[in-house]
């Protein structure tokens, strides 16, 4: 009888080491609030009109087959130039929002046009990025904002190639509206200094497809981050909360 309870004593303790054992792990998410709202705002109406400028920028550069009947039958071609325009404003007032957020939001609204390049732990942990893109390294580090390699991808490739986009762009459109408008008084030096027209003309079709090379990169990286990082991505550039997915060290 002795026997017997220790025998059912011990099956009891088993069971109950197992129970813990199968019992889930269990880790908090922390959320940090990162992208304030005007960040998200520029971010998806930049996506946007980006999206409309490439369309609209591949028909200026490969125009459609002329069109039968009289012209003002078939503007179609001025609508999309128009649509190209529009998009371009916004794309650059937008942008200048964003530098002017840049300055008065808070350290993550900074990132993009301040990059740490002249610190030896950030170029460290860009490496460290560049390993795990690579699948070299088996654990990725965990950011609150943009990790080094994104701040320097966003930096040079994003930021500069919105610039030059930009002042191309509107040096194309001053030629379009005549000397003496503001659009030539401000960008009229662009051309000269590029050789000619067409120079620029060229350079800008480029830039559309340099900006749309970044883009599949992008969004490619993104949501790989958002499956296998250890913070979300995607939905914090629409929430603006950073949902870490372990407790574990950075």
């Amino acid at each position: 009888m002795t026997m017997s309870v220790k025998e059912d004593d011990l099956l009891t303790g088993e069971d109950a080491t197992r129970e813990e054992q199968e019992k889930p792990i269990t880790r908090k998410q922390t959320a940090v609030y990162v992208y304030e709202a005007p960040v998200r705002l520029w971010h998806w109406v930049t996506v946007f009109s980006v999206l409309v400028l490439c369309v609209s920028g591949y028909f200026i550069g490969s125009p459609l087959p002329t069109m039968p009947g009289e012209a003002i039958d078939n503007y179609l071609m001025g609508y999309i130039r128009f649509a190209h325009f529009t998009a371009g404003y916004i794309v650059a007032i937008a942008f200048i929002g964003r530098i002017y957020w840049a300055l008065v939001g808070n350290s993550h609204a900074r990132e993009l046009f301040f990059p740490k390049l002249a610190t030896r732990k950030w170029w460290r942990e860009a490496i460290h990025e560049v390993r795990w893109y690579l699948f070299l390294e088996k654990t990725p580090k965990k950011y609150i904002g943009h990790n080094p390699l994104g701040q320097l991808a966003m930096f040079f490739f994003f930021v500069l190639g919105m610039i030059f986009m930009i002042i191309t762009g509107f040096a194309l459109y001053g030629e379009g509206l005549g000397q003496g408008s503001w659009a030539d008084v401000v960008f009229g030096w662009v051309i000269p200094a590029m050789g000619q027209s067409q120079d620029v003309h060229t350079w800008h079709h480029l830039g559309m497809w340099y900006l749309i090379t970044f883009i599949m990169i992008h969004v490619y990286v993104a949501v790989r981050e958002d499956i296998m990082s250890r913070q979300s991505l995607i939905s914090t550039m629409i929430g603006g909360w950073r949902m870490f997915k372990d407790d574990r060290p950075d």
